[in-house]
């Protein structure tokens, strides 16, 4: 039989698609939909701590965004940026703990100076906590955690015998904070895209053909409701 039916998940991760289709169903440029799409973020963000969610992470940027037109990828650096320098005083107020996940030393040296301050200041922040996936990718996540781990192999600092599951995710951009319940993704796709892979593998899974730019409380309930009536199946038995 079914489980009990379950409570708000503790962390949910978005993908957030649809930005530039919204933009180009309005007859404007892909850039509006870039920057419409922050403001929801915002706007889920503090309506995500109001139902009890305690992370949410989003995805910002990939590292296969960067081949994208470089007049779009300027534009959304410049978004981050402004993102970085304004939502202090909001985390502040709402004692929000942010997190930037991915190959942060890829980025502009300003960019990297902002989020190491953001973080630090946000540290010791006691309410949700807030990913911010920037330059990533789960590949290259999994390739760096291996990297570190054979670095401390190779040093004495680890003996290979002893790696287990946990010393991996130890090594990922995501250590110390739980794995996501439940995976939003937007605007009509069903795919990972290289997101969270190993963070997401036994998460629930919510599409929806709402584009980013019109996700908003309404929409972040139905997802949490739907997930909190699934059955959940391990290993081919009802759990």
């Amino acid at each position: 039989m079914a489980e009990a039916e379950r409570g708000i998940p503790t962390h949910v991760a978005i993908i957030m698609d649809g930005n530039g289709r919204w933009a180009r169903k309005r007859g404007l440029p892909r850039t509006a939909g870039h920057a419409q799409g922050a403001k929801v973020v915002e706007q889920i963000l503090e309506d995500a701590d109001h139902m009890g969610i305690r992370y949410l992470t989003v995805y910002a940027f990939s590292t296969e965004n960067w081949s994208r037109p470089q007049p779009e990828v300027k534009m959304l650096m410049n978004l981050l940026r402004t993102y970085m320098k304004t939502s202090l005083a909001k985390c502040a107020k709402n004692n929000v703990r942010i997190r930037v996940i991915g190959d942060k030393s890829k980025l502009d040296v300003d960019l990297q100076k902002a989020i190491a301050g953001l973080e630090e200041d946000t540290r010791d922040n006691t309410g949700i906590g807030f990913q911010i996936a920037i330059n990533y990718g789960a590949r290259d996540e999994m390739r760096r955690a291996v990297t570190k781990l054979c670095e401390k192999a190779k040093s004495g600092a680890l003996d290979p015998a002893s790696i287990t599951e946990e010393t991996i995710s130890d090594s990922l951009d995501t250590a110390g904070i739980p794995d996501p319940d439940l995976l939003i993704r937007t605007s009509g796709e069903e795919r990972l895209s290289n997101f969270l892979m190993w963070q997401l593998s036994y998460a629930e899974f919510y599409f929806t053909d709402v584009a980013w730019p019109d996700f908003n409380k309404a929409e972040l309930e139905k997802a949490v409701d739907a997930y909190r009536h699934r059955e959940r199946r391990m290993g081919g038995l009802v759990r």
